[in-house]
This record gives C-alpha cells, structure tokens and sequence, in this order.
C-alpha cells in the first residue's frame, strides 16, 4: 500500500509538471498573441465602424444606423482590459506600442519571447519533482516547500533561467526532509483518496486549457506556435487591405 501511495504520488507530481507547462505555453502564446495580433484587430475593427458610419450616412435606414452604433461600440475597450493587461499599454497614450506604430505608420517591433528555454523547462521539472509541497511529512515542512514553489512557479513563467539555476542551487543547500516513515492503512488509504481528487481537479484544468481558444490554436501548432502567428497575420493583413478598398470606394 506504501509503494502504491508513493507511485500515485510521484505519477500526480508528473501530471501537474505536464499541466503547469501547457499553462505556461498557453499564458505565453496568449501574450504573443495579443501583442503582435491586438492591433490588426483593433484596425479591423475601425474599419468596420468606419465603413457602417458611411453606410448610414448615405442610407439614414435605422437598421444600419443601429449597425453602425454597434460596430463603434465594438472598437471602445472593453472593461477590465486595463487590469489584464497592465504593464503592456503606454502608461501615457494608453495605447500599445504595436497599435501605435500601425495609426502612424512607423514599424512594428515585433513581440518580447518568454517562452521559456528548453535549460528552464529541466531545471524546472527538477526542482517541481524534488520540492514539490506533495512530498512534505508535516504541516510546516509543507508551507516551505509551498513557498519556495511558488517562487519556482513564478520564476518559469518568465522564463528566467538565471533564477531557476539559483532557486536550484538555495534547494540543494536547505534542509532535506526527512524520509517519510511507516503508515497506517487508514491514512494510506485517505491519502490515495486525496491524490485521486487532486489529480480530477488538475484534468479539468487541463482540459479548460486545451478547449480554451489559445489552448486550441497552441495545440494546432505546437512545434511552430510563431509561424501559426505569422499565418494568422497574413490573413488579417489581408483582411485590413479589403476593408480599406471597401471604405474608400464607399466614401468615392
């Protein structure tokens, strides 16, 4: 019964490297996403409004002034977006570099990397199997490993391998936790029931991310998650360039 607690253990630990990375990905890949495609959006959005306005302009039918209303009230922002995106708009104009770039025609940078290297992911996946708060005998050995994963966590989403090598070095120096000892098979037996929860509640998370529509564009092009970028650039590029013929022809 202790063999199969601690193989439920050390399986659940992998599950949870293996969620924790496609979260990462997913976080990033959102990022990406954002910076490099939000301002395509944002001007397809314009035009939109743009071309509904003249169109109700020149008809005044209530239908498409309706239209037009709700194609402007498509381009303000949307609630929120300051806080889930705070740090990547220009504190002054509120606006992102991309976006302003484009209404100005200057050129786009193209989007920070943080993706995090394949040296992050191994020096992370080591130190998630031995300091993982799971493995822990009491509470307060719990609340350090709880602690100092958590710094691990936040370390990997940036990608900051310098970090992680000296998370590495500060584990390796601390106190080992001692060896767990026998159990009875009444705990053994809630513990199993626990690993068995844990791991239900983390394959719904997964499942979120997979079905998710960053998690489902991530998982269509996971070798090459930059070309998929690129790809859907070309298209909204395309997209811009009919909208703006359209606007120009319906305001000739």
């Amino acid at each position: 019964m202790e063999r199969a607690v601690r193989a439920a253990e050390q399986a659940l630990i992998e599950y949870e490297i293996a969620v924790e990375t496609f979260r990462v990905e997913v976080e990033n890949f959102s990022r990406l996403h954002h910076q490099k495609l939000g301002p395509m959006y944002t001007r397809l959005d314009e035009l939109e409004a743009e071309i509904a306005e003249v169109r109700a302009a020149r008809t005044g039918d209530p239908d498409d002034i309706r239209r037009a209303h709700e194609a402007r009230a498509r381009v303000m922002p949307m609630p929120g977006v300051d806080e889930l995106f705070h740090g990547w708009m220009d504190s002054e104009e509120g606006l992102f570099p991309e976006a302003e770039a484009m209404l100005t025609d200057r050129p786009v940078r193209s989007p920070q990397r943080v993706r995090p290297s394949d040296e992050a992911r191994k020096l992370y996946r080591e130190l998630a199997r031995k300091a993982h708060p799971d493995l822990a005998q009491d509470e307060g050995e719990r609340v350090r490993r709880e602690e100092f994963i958590t710094r691990v966590n936040a370390a990997y989403a940036r990608g900051d391998e310098a970090l992680l090598r000296e998370l590495s070095a500060e584990w390796a120096a601390g106190p080992v936790p001692e060896e767990r000892g026998p159990s009875r098979a009444e705990e053994l037996y809630a513990r199993l029931e626990w690993l068995a929860q844990r791991k239900e509640m983390l394959t719904l998370l997964a499942r979120e991310l997979e079905e998710s529509a960053i998690g489902s564009m991530l998982r269509l092009a996971s070798d090459d998650p930059d070309g998929l970028l690129d790809e859907i650039a070309e298209q909204l590029l395309a997209q811009v360039s009919e909208k703006e013929s359209e606007l120009e022809q319906l305001r000739g």
